[in-house]
């Protein structure tokens, strides 16, 4: 069965460019260049996943990423930004998106990125069927890969798909010092080109979810120099 692919653009050009080499890679695409349009269309066609670019007519990027996210609609998102500023790609990755790609582009990098992000999203539904993966425990919280649910003091937790990934990683590396870099390349499967934001981004997503004080982690402690370091908090 096809991947269907949803493209929120505006730019009749970038969204032919981008709905042609997608169809040449084998994908159904979709194409709105209306934000609104595109929200409606994410919602009604359940698309595998979604290339969305920031700047919108009627609803931007951030809004629809945003809103997608609070309708609990866990669908990978490629965000597209004409603007090289690390704070368009620091606030795409906060709202939920997977991944950013900053304009001009190539269409196989696009396509090759849509192919590594729907690897990742696909690994996580396996590892979710996978009957062999248990309950994973520290301290109070307790993460289930194979039911995709995480709890805290028996408190369901509420993750991205991303931010799931990761903290599986972590706990399954429990103490051991993981760097930016490493990070990187298991949960994101591909070379960001250094850009350890990201890791950092969604660090403090995890923190800000599983600390009773983010800014004084005991799960997740910061390895100055290194990295970060995931643990058991320690009795008081």
């Amino acid at each position: 069965m096809q991947k269907k692919i949803l493209i929120i653009e505006d730019e009749q050009s970038i969204a032919t460019l981008l709905s042609y080499n997608l169809s040449q890679a084998g994908y159904e695409t979709l194409v709105a260049n209306d934000g609104k349009e595109g929200y409606e269309l994410a919602l009604k066609e359940a698309p595998s996943l979604i290339v969305l670019d920031l700047m919108l007519p009627s609803m931007d990027g951030v809004e629809i990423c945003k809103e997608l996210r609070l309708q609990k609609v866990s669908t990978p998102i490629i965000m597209l930004t004409a603007k090289d500023d690390e704070f368009d790609k620091v606030l795409g990755l906060e709202l939920g998106a997977d991944d950013y790609m900053t304009k001009p582009f190539s269409p196989r990098e696009v396509v090759a990125r849509i192919k590594a992000v729907l690897r990742r999203s696909e690994g996580i539904k396996v590892h979710r069927e996978d009957p062999s993966s248990s309950e994973m425990k520290l301290g109070e919280l307790k993460v289930y890969p194979e039911r995709y649910e995480a709890f805290l003091n028996d408190e369901q937790l509420e993750f991205t798909p991303k931010e799931f990934e990761l903290l599986v990683y972590l706990m399954e590396n429990k103490n051991r010092v993981l760097t930016r870099d490493q990070l990187l390349s298991a949960v994101w499967k591909y070379d960001f080109a250094g850009d350890t934001r990201i890791v950092d981004v969604h660090i403090s997503h995890l923190r800000e979810k599983i600390e009773e004080n983010s800014r004084k982690p005991v799960f997740i402690k910061t390895i100055r120099g290194l990295g970060y370091k995931f643990e058991e908090p320690k009795a008081v």
